[in-house]
């Protein structure tokens, strides 16, 4: 049976004795434990090649950033392996953001210096590894879209892809097997054929540019992750898996509850600044009145939304750090409403990226009219699915607290 979930920054909340506060030791240990695991993916992401070096070897022909500190991290047991250098960047990126959030949110009790500089870096690194991610996600929902939206079968950058596998199957198997049936009804070319023409350039046009840009950001992670600005981060989270640089000797017993209730405290205030009560409704039509605008400026509404989904994600970081677990539930317990206002913040800055992409090749030069309306209607429906994650948002964010 769900429980009332006690929040631990909250000191209202208490019922009973009182916790034990966590004090600096216990941000030494999360952070040598963040430290180990970027040691461990990093290592595991030259392994599989997928690094600027493939061979793992580092410029100045010592071990790949000190990867020998990973014995000496305390913390966690060892994580699962990733499974190939994508599983493995996506490791880097997650302990690189949790350590770049810990160090905003804790900085009080670490060494000034060091904190001022190393956050920075880890932003830097996280935000270059997610660049190729983000357009391969982008242009995949774009694709189901407009799929979804015109109902045919497939556009020609997949039937391309899938053009290969098809021959290569049909040359192996004697025997061919009937294709499914498709589970969407297409319409007929009466009703929706413009639609669909449409759809289908929209398709090539948007795998092209993104394709592209992906592109252009795995060169980019490539020349990052060979550059000495990565090796030196590396290096500096190596040494952090072993010795943390905290303040003084008196921040080794400070209370973490303060800081923690500060970043919780600066989530509600600017969730409390967000128009829930618009949100509310299904439909927010002022919301889509900007849609129609020729400014290529982002949606004049999203850049709230963006910085509650990043304080949000400070506020997990700071609750692990009083946990001693991570916000996945190591300890068994799960805060059902973080997970699923996460979740929606994170639907909310995809489908806004993606229609500010779709807004973006409609402004391609010397393009259909059928090509131009399927990028508008397309447009639209992403806009839609931004208005649909705020009200999930509020939905969930109003909910009562509780661990499942």
């Amino acid at each position: 049976m769900a429980q009332r979930h006690l929040d631990p920054t909250d000191p209202t909340a208490a019922a009973g004795p009182p916790p034990v506060p966590a004090g600096g030791d216990a941000l030494a240990d999360y952070l040598r434990a963040q430290a180990t695991e970027f040691l461990r993916a990093l290592r595991l992401h030259r392994e599989s090649g997928a690094g600027a070096h493939g061979n793992g070897a580092h410029p100045s022909g010592a071990h790949p950033s000190g990867a020998g500190a990973l014995d000496r991290g305390r913390g966690r047991g060892p994580a699962p392996a990733p499974d190939g250098p994508v599983d493995a960047a996506r490791a880097l990126r997650r302990a690189a953001r949790r350590l770049s959030g810990t160090l905003h949110t804790f900085q009080p009790l670490l060494d000034a210096e060091w904190a001022e500089a190393m956050r920075p870096e880890l932003a830097w690194l996280s935000g270059t590894l997610a660049l190729e991610h983000a357009y391969a996600s982008r242009l995949d929902r774009l694709l189901q879209a407009l799929h979804r939206l015109s109902g045919s079968a497939a556009f020609p950058a997949q039937q391309a892809g899938r053009a290969a596998p098809a021959r290569a199957a049909a040359a192996t198997d004697p025997a061919p097997v009937a294709p499914l049936a498709p589970s969407v009804t297409r319409p007929s070319p009466a009703d929706r054929g413009n639609l669909t023409v449409g759809a289908a350039k929209a398709g090539a046009l948007l795998d092209r540019q993104l394709t592209l840009a992906r592109t252009r950001a795995h060169s980019t992670a490539l020349q990052a992750l060979g550059s000495s600005r990565f090796h030196a981060v590396a290096d500096k989270v190596a040494l952090l898996a072993s010795e943390v640089p905290l303040k003084d000797t008196a921040a080794a017993a400070a209370d973490l509850r303060p800081l923690a209730a500060a970043a919780r405290d600066r989530l509600t205030d600017a969730v409390a600044a967000l128009p829930l009560v618009t949100a509310g409704n299904p439909y927010n039509a002022q919301a889509l009145v900007h849609g129609l605008s020729p400014d290529p400026a982002p949606h004049p509404q999203d850049a709230q939304w963006h910085q509650v989904r990043l304080l949000l994600r400070l506020h997990r970081y700071a609750l692990e750090v009083l946990a001693g677990t991570d916000a996945d539930g190591a300890d068994g317990t799960t805060d059902v409403r973080l997970l699923a206002a996460g979740e929606a913040l994170d639907r909310h800055r995809d489908a806004s990226e993606a229609a500010a992409a779709a807004a973006q090749a409609a402004r391609t030069p010397r393009i259909a009219p059928a090509t131009a309306y399927a990028l508008g209607v397309l447009h639209a429906d992403q806009r839609h699915e931004v208005e649909a994650a705020r009200y999930a948002f509020q939905h969930s964010w109003r909910k009562e607290p509780i661990r499942l």
